[in-house]
């Protein structure tokens, strides 16, 4: 079966939907994280961003999407890269935050970070890991430590660490 260049398009783009991110005409992506009660696969788990950790290019966008009421996503100041700006959702909203600047990005769920409600965005892209030491030093409470000791493995494990080239 042949495929011609609109077919190959409209596939990758559907791929990308179906996956939760979408591809934007200027060739950067929008991803979307959900902010909900409990994790889709382990009910166990309660107040979650899903996923809570991603890897993104430069340019992309991630929308935190409010799936269930009182939750938003805010930057964690101190573990983002120097230069950046954060952002802070409204409680219930959605909010769309634009990565163009590399680095990571540790963010919350303003009332539920002391129940671990915490996720981290990496950002591709030279000085990708500057900031990397400064935010896993930024000290957690509550259930946001264990949490953020999980992410770290995590994210490590999945290589988002590693630096690609292009």
């Amino acid at each position: 079966m042949s495929m011609n260049r609109r077919t190959v398009l409209v596939s990758a783009a559907s791929m990308a939907v179906v996956a939760g991110t979408n591809l934007k005409a200027d060739g950067h992506a929008t991803h979307v994280v959900e902010m909900l009660n409990k994790h889709p696969e382990d009910k166990k788990q309660k107040m979650v961003f899903y996923p809570r950790t991603l890897k993104v290019k430069a340019g992309d966008t991630v929308m935190f999407k409010s799936v269930d009421k009182g939750h938003n996503s805010e930057a964690i100041g101190d573990m983002t890269p120097e230069g950046s700006e954060g952002w802070k959702g409204k409680i219930s909203k959605d909010v769309e935050v634009t990565f163009d600047m590399p680095g990571v990005y540790g963010y919350k769920c303003t009332p539920h970070t002391a129940v671990g409600m915490v996720g981290l965005v990496v950002v591709e892209g030279e000085g990708m890991l500057d900031n990397l030491e400064a935010a896993k030093g930024v000290k957690q409470r509550g259930k946001a430590k264990k949490a953020f000791q999980e992410i770290w493995e995590e994210a490590e494990a999945a290589g988002m660490f590693e630096e690609t080239t292009a």
